[in-house]
């Protein structure tokens, strides 16, 4: 039987070309093929031509056409590429993405986060094991983003790309926010969108803190424990100020919101318990320019109350919430990005997700 005639070996001549070339992400990508490309591009009304991201430092461009390639190798279903490009843009508008953080020595990851009708539809996971494998969508699309970085920008680890150590999972940072566990409003309508428009919201973070606290009802107890996890001497760089976000599990969400707290209230209360004194950040060689004066007892640690994104998801199963570290002491700039779907694309199957 000749490679051509035996599709098994054939595909794996493929990915192997693949490897060779330089375009995968060290797991095996799907070969794009030209019927692959017109579906994906069939999903959007944008010119496949058009220029979504540039580096102009390195002399690189983006297009459209580029962008439903890498979607195609990362592995996603031809749906989900409108969500591909909202997802771009979103990182596109972030101040940090514009300043060389794909190439920083921190290897930040992007935190995409969905919300709509779209996470049914799609199969995006809210729920258990949000920030983990096992949901095509979560995973592929995120993957996507890192794929375009690195194929069309020319970022690779130890070339362009100059981490460190790097984020575990640095391309596969996909959340749906469970909306409908969640007993404030959608991070969508934070950043500027109506309720229930498909969107995504997207920030550079470097790392992911687990905050797990069971054993109590009490609200304030909840929020001194964030805002201990906030206020990590660690995570500060020693100049100005550090940076947080909440993703809160529903327990959290609803022991926080029974006591009467918003999610403004929330964030007002860690802006003003996530300090650290000067004698403290000095035992740690923490007080650079901007930093806290001599003296200084509170020194807070975030920016501002509104600097402190705060979102919902995960299962119903254990008090468990995460703290999630933005960029250097960049934050999200509170904008969301709808997901624009082309008239005759708007995907209507409804997928299986936990509730």
């Amino acid at each position: 039987m000749t490679a051509l005639e035996d599709p098994v070996r054939t595909a794996r001549e493929a990915i192997r070309y693949c490897y060779e070339q330089g375009w995968t992400d060290g797991l095996p990508v799907v070969p794009a093929t030209r019927e692959d490309l017109d579906a994906f591009l069939a999903t959007t009304d944008r010119d496949p031509d058009e220029v979504i991201g540039a580096q102009e430092h390195l002399n690189r461009r983006v297009t459209v056409r580029q962008a439903a390639v890498n979607a195609i190798m990362a592995g996603c279903e031809p749906e989900y590429f409108p969500v591909v490009l909202a997802a771009w843009d979103a990182l596109n508008g972030e101040p940090a993405t514009n300043g060389g953080a794909w190439q920083s020595t921190s290897g930040p990851a992007p935190l995409l986060v969905a919300n709509g009708p779209m996470r049914q539809r799609l199969g995006i996971n809210c729920a258990g094991g949000v920030f983990g494998p096992g949901f095509r969508a979560n995973a592929t699309i995120a993957r996507a983003i890192g794929l375009i970085v690195r194929n069309g920008y020319g970022i690779k680890p130890q070339q362009l790309e100059q981490a460190t150590q790097g984020v575990p999972g640095r391309w596969q940072l996909l959340v749906g926010e469970n909306e409908e566990l969640s007993p404030w409003e959608p991070l969508s309508v934070v950043g500027g969108l109506e309720l229930g428009v498909d969107a995504v919201s997207a920030m550079l973070i470097r790392c992911c803190e687990y905050v797990d606290n069971r054993h109590t009802e009490s609200a304030e107890a909840v929020l001194q424990d964030l805002a201990d996890s906030l206020a990590r001497i660690g995570a500060y760089l020693g100049i100005r100020h550090s940076s947080g976000g909440l993703v809160l599990g529903p327990e959290h969400a609803h022991v926080l919101a029974d006591a009467g707290y918003s999610r403004a209230d929330v964030q007002q209360w860690l802006f003003e318990h996530a300090t650290h004194s000067h004698e403290e950040l000095a035992a740690a060689g923490k007080v650079g320019p901007g930093g806290p004066a001599e003296g200084d007892a509170a020194f807070p640690m975030m920016p501002s109350a509104a600097e402190i994104p705060v979102l919902v998801a995960g299962a119903a199963n254990a008090a468990i919430s995460m703290v999630f570290r933005p960029f250097g002491w960049a934050s999200w700039s509170g904008r969301s990005v709808p997901v624009r779907w082309s008239a005759d694309a708007r995907p209507t199957t409804v997928q299986e997700v936990s509730p």
